[in-house]
């Protein structure tokens, strides 16, 4: 049985303040990205700088040039390639990234050159992960490649939907590869999961929907999706819940 102190905790930020409650918050650690609404992708420059200035927590910056597939053509995995160079630079402690065949298979290839331009920042395999059609294939090569560790739900839409397929890879993983389980963990349900799976991580958001501080107002015009959040309401990082994911933790 693992003991509870050896649990880590990976928050999810897609901001600068979010870096600084999570930090606040007692978090292990953070998951830097933008367009969180898109599952994340790679912050600003500016944002990689300034958030190694709030903390002193490692910060895993995630590169993913779009949301969508994550089958990359030349032009894109070029701008990931700048991108880990401009994380590095700006103090990351590691990088999150992945990338698919056509056939959904690790695409070793584009996986093995990003992960030598990280190097010697250690490397997150992201939800791609996710997609594969083989989890038990796909991890042998994880490891093979030498990746750190892997971010999964169990292929599931949740982690506690996929906390069979997550205990089999943990337990395939021995002390090879980290399993990261993440994908709409919640408070109530963190403690399970890692109790049921054997996993000594978890990552999660922990954000709140906050209303716009924007008093005029056009509702004829939207700026991209005109669904929910939409121009007036933000998505942030909540400190309360931070520490409430903490406490579920506590003997």
């Amino acid at each position: 049985m693992i003991n509870s102190s050896q649990w880590k905790l990976e928050v999810c930020v897609g901001s600068v303040e979010g870096v600084a409650a999570a930090t606040r918050a007692g978090a292990d650690r953070v998951e830097l990205c933008a367009n969180l609404i898109e599952g994340g992708t790679t912050p600003s420059s500016g944002m990689m700088k300034l958030a190694r200035e709030v903390t002193t927590i490692p910060i895993m910056t995630m590169i993913r040039p779009r949301g969508g597939d994550f089958c990359y053509t030349e032009a894109e995995l070029e701008v990931m390639r700048a991108d880990i160079d401009h994380a590095r630079e700006s103090g990351s402690s590691g990088i999150v990234l992945g990338a698919l065949s056509t056939d959904g298979t690790i695409d070793l290839i584009s996986t093995q050159e990003l992960m030598e331009r990280a190097s010697p920042l250690p490397v997150t395999f992201h939800r791609a992960f996710d997609m594969t059609p083989d989890p038990f294939v796909a991890l042998d090569q994880l490891i093979d490649l030498g990746v750190t560790r892997v971010l999964t739900s169990g292929q599931e839409a949740s982690a506690e939907k996929g906390i069979p397929l997550l205990k089999e890879l943990v337990d395939k993983a021995e002390d090879k590869i980290i399993i990261l389980p993440g994908g709409g963990i919640r408070e109530q349900s963190i403690r399970s999961i890692l109790e049921s799976t054997g996993a000594v991580e978890a990552h999660f958001s922990a954000s709140v929907r906050s209303k716009s501080p924007m008093t005029h107002r056009n509702s004829r015009v939207f700026m991209g999706s005109p669904s929910p959040p939409g121009e007036y309401e933000r998505t942030r990082t909540d400190e309360a819940r931070v520490r409430a994911f903490k406490a579920a933790l506590q003997n």
